[in-house]
């Protein structure tokens, strides 16, 4: 779920704006899943234009405490949701730690990264969600370190199929600042894609791993 229209919109077109997301439906980007996607999201773009990351880092921590209340932590999934994680983080006045996807290999062996204890409430932070499977990842490490895990957050959404069902089978709130269905229409009027395009676009929301096949 986005948390308000207005952001969702506001943070779509902030990203389209700075090439985080791109759009190209007749050269396709291919993912590490093997995927070949008209569309690439990279959301760490933000914190190198102050203005937008300020603005992420607001509607982050405004919307945080209406929908999951104040927690006791913020953590960040690792290596995307690191940089924002802070800034909310210090916005909210919180702690912070971050996720690593494996614990190291040496020293502490540590996957969980800071100071975090048990029955601590925490609200996780990502930038990007598509299947949800690594963000789970990161979020049944806090749960295993005795963290109440009150939901997640993230700046922008696929929102296939697949990851809602991922989310709804773990227990866990996932709010989005922005999503694909949000941007879209978005993208289609301010010009950044055409009307054929955009149904390019849509074919491959709705099957995407055997979409080009």
């Amino acid at each position: 779920m986005i948390f308000t229209k207005d952001t969702a919109e506001k943070t779509a077109e902030l990203l389209l704006q700075i090439n985080a997301i791109k759009l190209n439906p007749k050269n396709p980007f291919l993912w590490s899943s093997g995927w070949q996607s008209p569309i690439y999201c990279d959301n760490r773009l933000t914190l190198s234009f102050p203005a937008i990351r300020n603005y992420i880092r607001d509607e982050f921590a405004k919307h945080i405490e209406q929908k999951f209340g104040k927690p006791d932590v913020i953590a960040g999934v690792a290596t995307g949701a690191i940089g924002i994680g802070i800034l909310v983080a210090e916005s909210l006045g919180l702690p912070f730690v971050y996720v690593r996807p494996e614990p190291k290999k040496h020293g502490r062996q540590n996957q969980i990264e800071g100071f975090l204890q048990r029955g601590q409430n925490v609200v996780v932070i990502e930038d990007l969600i598509s299947t949800g499977n690594s963000s789970l990842l990161a979020v049944d490490a806090l749960i295993e370190a005795g963290a109440n895990i009150k939901g997640m957050a993230a700046i922008f959404s696929y929102g296939f199929d697949v990851a809602i069902t991922n989310f709804k089978n773990a227990k866990i709130d996932l709010f989005t600042l922005s999503d694909y269905e949000s941007l879209l229409p978005l993208a289609l009027a301010k010009q950044y894609i055409t009307e054929s395009e955009e149904k390019t676009l849509q074919n491959w929301r709705i099957n995407p791993a055997d979409w080009k096949k």
